[in-house]
């Protein structure tokens, strides 16, 4: 790995332990392993190599979302398939929580990939929805965009309330709640 991408994920991995602000510049170069001339090398400051860093665990998160939701089978397995699929729960999710950084939602720049990334999602959920209702595996009184939106929701809040209890189980039984839901509209 060159000292480019050390330095997007050493940020990566800081951001998501300690926010924007616990994560200065020496504590990156500390962690990448590049010295502070490397660093302003590569990016023109601590919001460039950010902003590097947001984009790239955006897109990651993005990646993972769509190999869960272009999977074979019905409307509602690729939905859960995705909900379901394996995260490091008391972390967090590292889009998510930049939403709780006041200095990331303060910056349109660092904001956009975050905001981006959530409408994204939301919208893909939403499109998989309405697949399932025009394909008649959802109950067409379903509303794609009101569920999907309840969806990410959910997600998130169950990282909240699994970091709360220093208990990922809790999680798991917010997306089982709502895949039960879910599955209530759903034709089989």
């Amino acid at each position: 790995m060159d000292t480019r991408e050390r330095l997007i994920e050493s940020t990566r991995e800081l951001l998501w332990e300690r926010g924007y602000v616990g994560t200065s510049p020496k504590a990156i170069q500390q962690r990448s392993g590049a010295g502070q001339g490397s660093m302003y090398h590569h990016f023109s400051g601590k919001p460039d190599l950010a902003l590097a860093a947001i984009d790239r665990t955006a897109r990651e998160l993005r990646e993972r979302a769509e190999a869960a939701f272009a999977r074979p089978g019905t409307t509602v397995e690729r939905v859960a398939a995705y909900l379901r699929r394996e995260r490091d729960v008391l972390k967090g999710c590292p889009v998510g929580r930049l939403t709780q950084d006041p200095d990331v939602m303060a910056d349109p720049g660092l904001r956009r990939p975050v905001e981006e990334t959530f409408a994204w999602l939301t919208g893909r959920i939403a499109e998989l929805l309405e697949e399932g209702r025009a394909a008649g595996e959802l109950d067409a009184r379903l509303d794609p965009a009101a569920t999907a939106t309840a969806l990410v929701a959910v997600l998130q809040g169950g990282y909240v309330l699994a970091r709360a209890a220093g208990d990922p189980d809790v999680f798991a039984t917010a997306v089982e709640g709502a895949l039960g839901l879910l599955a209530r509209s759903a034709h089989f």
